[in-house]
Order: C-alpha cells, then sequence, then structure tokens
C-alpha cells in the first residue's frame, strides 16, 4: 500500500478526536514521571531523544499479562510471529525476524531480562515480578550493537527496598489457566538488600485434538525464578547479583488442516526451554570525575522445538477419501546456547564533564562470546543434523551529550565492533567471517519549556551477515550480507494542560541496504504430491521503512484516566522479491497498529479499565502473498481494591475475534484434497475470563 488506507486513517483520526478532548479539559493531577533505564544514564522518559514506550508494572496488571508477547500490541509498531508456544519474534516498526529453524540467526531486537542478555531467546521473557518495559525503537547501534539493529526491549525486575515488602497474586482462568506468584525484599542488614520472586503459570491451550481426544496439546507449563541481592560493600562500591532461571516444558500443535482450533496430530509438538543465568554488576565511584560501571553475565539456555510436520495422523487416508496417500513426519531441533558477556564503561560524573564543564561523556568496551550447538532429528533425513555455530564481538564505544545552553543539548554516539564467527555441520558446510562494522547517532534536543522537549536524530544500526547451511544451495545463495539502516527522526514530547496530558510523537524514515530477507528452497517428498521447505536467507538491494507514533496519558479528572498509542508505518522493497512477487509492502508490517482506553474509578475501592487494540491486514512472509485479516480486540479488567488486597475480575479479546499471529502461503500439506496449495494459519488468545486475588505486605 503506498498510500495510507480508509482503515489508517480513521486509526489517525481516533488519536486526533482524543487530543481534540482532551484539550478542552483541566484536571488537578499530575502524571508520575517515568525514568528509563535502558540508556547508559537513567534517563527521565520525557528527556530522551528517542522514541521510547514504558509499560509499568500496573500496565502489566491490568493486562494479566504472563509474558511479553501479551504486552507488545500496547506500542506502536511493535508487532509479534509466533510458529511456536509463545510470540518469540519480534517486529519493531516492521523490521525482525518470523521464524527459525536450521539457519543460525542473528536478531533484529535485543531483549535485556535484569542486564542478562537473551536477544533470540524471547520465550524467557515472562513478566514475573516486573517493574517496567522499555520498548526502544529504531537502531540502537551506539548502546547494544549488533543485535539491535531495530530496537531494544528492556525487562526490569522489580529491585530490593529498605524495608520488607511483598505480594503473593493468584490467578484462575478459562482453559484451566492458573498462575500463582509471588515476590518478597527487604534489607538483611544496613548493606545488603535482596529480592526474590517465583511465578508458576500453567494453561490447556486453546487447542483441541480430536484423534488423541486431548484439550492440552498446545499448553503452556512455565516456571521461573529470581533472586537478586544488592550489596553497598562500601561508600564508593556497590555490587548486585542477579540469578535468573526460567523452565518452560509448553505442547506445539498450533495448526489444523482445517484452518481451525481441533487438529488431528497424532505427534503433537513442543516448545521447551530450560534456561539459567547469572549477572553481576558493580558500580565504583572512583572519585568525583566518572564512575566506572560493569556487568558480566552469562546464560547457559537449553532448548526444545518440535511439532507434527504432516498435521495428521498416520492412517488419515483410512478414515478419509484422500486423493494421494498421506505421509508422516516429524521436525525436531534441540539447541544448546550458551552466552558470556562482559561490558565495562566509565561513566562522567559533574566533576568530570569536558569542554569547559558543558559535556558529559560514557566510554565503554563490550566483549560478547556465543556458542550454539544444534541437534535436528527430521523424520525425512537419512540421519541426524548437527551444526556449531560461533560468534565473538568486541566493541569499542563512547558518547557524548554536549550542552551547549540550558536548552540545547547535542548527543553524539560511536560504536565499533569486530565480529568474528564460524560455522560447521554435518553436511560438510564451513562458514568463517571476520568483520569490522560501526554505528551511532547523532541527537539535537530543544528544550522549548520546562515541559516541551524538541528532538532530531540521525542514527546507524547494523546487522551482521551470515551463511546458509544447506548444501542442495546454489553457491551464490549459500551467503548472505550484512544489512545496513540509516534512522532519521524527529519528535515531540511534553507535558500539557498543568501535568496532566502526557505526550509524544514520533517521525522517522528508515532507509535499509542490502535487506536480509527469508526464502526457501521447495523440495517434493518422496512417493507423495507434498513438498518440503528448506529456510534460506538472502538480501533484497535496498528498502525503506517511514510512518508515525503517537502516545498519550491523560489524566481528564480524579476518576477518569484515558491512555493511547497509534503507530503509523508504510514500507517498500525496491526491487522484486521473486520472479513472481513484485516490489511491494514488507512482511509483518501493519499499515497501522492502535491502542486506547479508559480507566474509570467508579468509587473507593472499584476501578474499570476497558481498552480496544487493533492492527491492519499484513502480509505473512516476504515469499509468498498470503494476509492477515485486519481486527480489533477489546479487553476490560475491574478491580476491587481494599488496600492490602485486591480482586480483578478480567476478560481479554471480549468479542472472540479470530488473530493469526503465524501462517504460511503457497503450501499443500491435507492428502484429502491432494495436497492443493492453500494457506494455514496459527491463531492467537481466543475469548478469556479469569479472576485474579492480589495480596501485598
Amino acid at each position: 500500500m503506498n498510500t495510507l488506507n480508509t482503515k489508517t486513517l480513521q486509526a489517525a483520526l481516533c488519536v486526533l478526536a482524543s487530543f481534540s478532548f482532551t484539550s478542552v479539559a483541566t484536571a488537578d493531577h499530575v502524571i508520575d514521571e517515568i525514568v528509563v533505564s535502558a540508556d547508559f544514564r537513567d534517563t527521565k522518559l520525557l528527556e530522551s531523544a528517542a522514541s521510547i514506550t514504558v509499560l509499568d508494572s500496573q500496565t502489566i496488571a491490568k493486562r494479566q499479562a504472563r509474558h511479553l508477547e501479551q504486552l507488545l500490541n500496547l506500542a506502536p509498531n511493535v508487532n509479534f510471529s509466533s510458529g511456536a508456544s509463545r510470540g518469540r519474534f519480534i517486529q519493531i516498526r516492521g523490521i525482525g525476524e518470523r521464524s527459525q529453524f536450521v539457519e543460525p540467526i542473528n536478531p533484529s531486537v535485543g531483549i535485556l531480562v535484569d542486564g542478562i542478555d537473551f536477544t533470540g531467546i524471547a520465550g524467557a521473557a515472562t513478566t514475573m515480578d516486573i517493574q517496567q518495559v522499555e520498548i526502544l525503537r529504531g537502531p540502537q547501534g551506539t548502546l547494544h550493537g549488533a543485535n539491535a539493529l531495530a530496537g531494544l526491549i528492556n525487562l526490569q525486575a522489580v529491585q530490593p527496598s529498605k524495608q520488607t515488602e511483598g505480594s503473593l497474586e493468584i490467578s484462575l482462568a478459562e482453559y484451566n489457566s492458573q498462575t500463582i506468584s509471588a515476590g518478597i525484599g527487604g534489607a538483611i542488614n544496613e548493606e545488603l538488600g535482596y529480592r526474590f520472586a517465583v511465578q508458576k503459570h500453567s494453561a490447556d491451550g486453546y487447542i483441541e485434538n480430536e484423534f488423541l481426544n486431548r484439550d492440552d496439546t498446545d499448553n503452556i507449563d512455565e516456571l521461573s525464578i529470581r533472586s537478586i541481592l544488592d550489596w553497598q560493600a562500601s561508600v564508593d562500591t556497590n555490587l548486585k547479583l542477579t540469578v535468573f532461571h526460567v523452565d518452560a516444558d509448553n505442547g506445539y500443535d498450533a495448526f489444523s488442516l482445517d484452518n481451525t482450533r481441533h487438529t488431528l496430530s497424532d505427534n503433537p509438538g513442543h516448545d521447551r526451554h530450560e534456561g539459567t543465568a547469572v549477572a553481576l554488576q558493580s558500580s565504583w565511584q572512583a572519585n568525583q570525575n566518572f564512575e566506572l560501571a560493569s556487568t558480566l553475565s552469562y546464560a547457559n539456555n537449553n532448548l526444545e522445538y518440535g511439532y507434527d510436520e504432516d498435521w495428521a495422523y498416520s492412517d488419515i487416508c483410512v478414515d478419509f477419501i484422500c486423493v494421494f496417500d498421506g505421509y508422516s513426519s516429524v521436525d525436531n531441533y534441540i539447541r544448546d546456547s550458551k552466552n558470556t558477556s562482559i561490558d565495562v564503561r566509565l561513566v562522567s560524573k559533574d566533576g568530570g564533564k569536558v569542554f569547559s564543564g558543558s559535556t558529559d561523556w560514557v566510554l565503554g568496551v563490550y566483549w560478547r562470546d556465543q556458542g550454539e550447538e544444534l541437534l535436528r532429528q527430521y523424520s525425512f533425513a537419512g540421519s541426524d543434523f548437527t551444526s556449531d555455530f560461533n560468534t565473538r564481538n568486541l566493541a569499542i564505544y563512547g558518547q557524548l551529550d554536549s550542552q551547549f545552553s540550558s536548552a540545547i543539548t547535542l548527543i553524539t554516539g560511536l560504536r565499533i565492533e569486530q565480529r568474528k564467527a564460524d560455522y560447521a555441520d554435518s553436511q560438510l558446510v564451513a562458514h568463517d567471517v571476520d568483520e569490522d562494522l560501526w554505528g551511532g547517532r547523532i541527537a539535537m534536543q530543544y528544550q522549548t519549556s520546562a515541559d516541551y522537549m524538541v528532538y532530531g536524530l540521525i542514527s546507524r544500526g547494523y546487522k551482521a551477515g551470515g551463511v546458509n547451511s544447506d548444501p542442495d544451495l546454489a553457491a551464490a545463495d549459500r551467503e548472505f550480507d550484512t544489512e545496513q539502516m540509516w534512522n532519521f527522526e524527529t519528535g515531540i514530547k511534553g507535558l500539557w494542560l498543568d501535568g496532566s496530558l502526557q505526550a509524544q510523537v514520533a517521525l522517522f524514515y528508515q532507509l535499509r541496504d542490502d535487506i536480509q530477507i527469508k526464502q526457501s528452497l521447495v523440495q517434493p517428498i518422496e512417493d507423495t504430491n507434498a513438498v518440503s521447505f528448506t529456510d534460506y536467507f538472502g538480501n533484497s538491494a535496498e528498502g525503506s521503512n517511514y510512518g508515525i507514533e503517537v502516545e498519550f496519558n491523560y489524566l481528564a479528572s480524579d476518576t477518569l484516566a484515558l491512555f493511547g498509542s497509534v503507530g503509523l508505518l508504510e514500507t517498500e522493497y525496491d526491487t522484486p522479491l521473486s520472479d513472481t512477487l513484485d516490489s511491494r509492502e514488507q512482511a509483518h508490517a501493519p499499515a497501522y497498529q492502535f491502542s486506547l482506553g479508559a480507566s474509570v474509578q467508579l468509587s473507593d475501592n472499584l476501578a474499570l479499565t476497558v481498552d480496544v487494540e487493533g492492527k491492519d491486514e499484513f502480509f505473512l512472509s516476504s515469499r509468498h502473498s498470503t494476509e492477515t485479516q485486519a481486527y480489533e480486540l477489546v479487553n476490560a479488567n475491574m478491580v476491587y481494591d481494599a488496600g492490602d488486597w485486591e480482586l480483578s475480575l478480567w476478560g481479554r479479546n471480549l468479542t472472540d475475534e479470530d488473530v493469526v499471529v503465524r501462517g504460511f502461503g503457497s503450501f499443500g500439506n491435507d492428502p484429502r484434497n491432494g495436497y492443493i496449495t492453500e494457506p494455514y494459519y496459527q491463531f492467537g488468545e481466543p475469548r478469556v475470563f479469569g479472576l485474579s486475588g492480589k495480596y501485598d505486605f
């Protein structure tokens, strides 16, 4: 779509109408200040020259979210793809991966959980005891480097407190959904604080397997545990140790031959993740000039992902009339991933500013070593497939924040990164790369008054190239190049109406070069009319992504709060995708996305929150023309607050819409119709009602 369609314009008008309404209202309340922790320094949201969404613990509670995927629709121009038990693959402004099978991938969206790098492993991003989620849009070339071309998501846990405090929450919902979570923190002594949290979440899922007569083959079973020790070792030294463990034993039985929530699989799949991670963060106030800060982290993740490839039982052609004989196949991927990183930086203090005391500075060194071993067990293969992929990154980075006057600040950042990678597999494919990469940003902030800030930004991001493993590929398709992107952005942030209205507006234009896009090698399955697909990555010449992002929070009165976000997005390739697909919009890039809602205080103890979220249709892949349908979802949460305890009655997707979270086109998998090519879809959450109780102490 080269022009915005009618629904896109309607979404934009909704936002304009909201601002028109709020501009004539008054309120006595002031919105709390929001601080972003993902940058080099803690920064006020309204003073950061970037498009950032911050979702706090209250927002998480109102959504009754158990995982990051249930929050992403609240952020403008943020989408996700499932193809697993969770939405593990995230796209920001239309950029990001949509699946992973044999190929090693270099993610486009970075994910940090308590300072620990879980990039590419978003299944670990549960909301257990999370204080806030920060979503940074646009390349983070200075901050995070190679794995943050599209943006960065930072999950920050509740930290140790001076006083003993905690909470216990129990939630029950349809589909046998049960959640119990607890967190407690306080001070062991004057120097040592702690926080411990645990969450167990389980549900049967939304699929009925008619062949096995079960309703739990697509189940969720997740355990998360976190402990934090915060030690003020001396007046100048602080140490914080975080240990995080996740154990997910989820089912995966999502696709049906009839495109319904009723499957016929005889070998339903699974999506398992057992991971343990440790991070040691230190801060040494060396003198009045600078602080030495460091983070050492290690994560060991064992993942197993498998599925019934034929989505049916072996004797389906005995019970049904088939045009061709059916086939039976299971595909299973076992990954062992280890990730070690060290980040050491010098951060200036007031006494260490340079250039006549006008400029703060940061200078840092980053090192990362990640290894991933894969075992693929595939029914049609003659033997198991194994691969070993190792990457080592070494980066030097720095940033200057120069205050030219009380109103104008210039931010300049640069990151130079050396990346080495080697790959080898059991089919004698080998690949080594040694490349130098660079990214950074130049931003200008103008504080027009105490309440408003205007900024302009130019940033550059990069995503490393790699290798395709399948030996049947042509030589020209075996490797793909590094992708680069320039991001041009301007925006305004501020408080209006005596602090009762907080708003952010950002306009961006992104130029992408050597875009990495996923292709497929199609091969027939012997003795059937079905085909198998081997994914591989290639490069499109260039493309562009541009649009607008709006967010607002408005305290209209003592009893009414309004909130919302809208993202408008246009994307395009400048060259045809294949011999049969012309240049068009990029995949998983809806032209509009919105979330609008209101919270009403019905009485001293009773509050109601209602919100509507929606997306435009979008292509599911760059390989075919299958699209989703546009949708709108209605969610509600009624809370009775009695001080130390509260009771919530909530519902999501109240109109029971079918939402596609993954799909395939140009694909035949049903022997009953002769493997005729047709689209297949994985559906998201249907209508769900639940009841939650929470006790704070």
